[in-house]
């Protein structure tokens, strides 16, 4: 039933001209459950710990380069890719 759904949803958004790799993709039931097991939830604050800023001092350490993470992700338009 839940795959029948997703191939409906997939099939009306593919219409209205969404992109296949975006999170509009699966319908909102099938994104992310409440229920979660230990290992997505360390996946998640990996992610969330490496979505944060370089520290000041860091950046004022002579003879670095590295002014800014270019590795941040908005929680709306960068994806995981779980």
């Amino acid at each position: 039933v839940v795959a029948i759904l997703a191939q409906v949803w997939l099939a009306a958004t593919h219409r209205r001209g969404f992109h296949h790799c975006s999170s509009l993709s699966q319908p909102p039931a099938i994104r992310m459950g409440s229920v979660k097991t230990f290992k997505l939830k360390k996946h998640l604050a990996k992610k969330l710990n490496q979505n944060r800023p370089l520290p000041q001092w860091f950046r004022m350490k002579t003879g670095t380069k590295i002014r800014y993470n270019k590795f941040r992700r908005h929680w709306r338009r960068g994806k995981i890719g779980l």
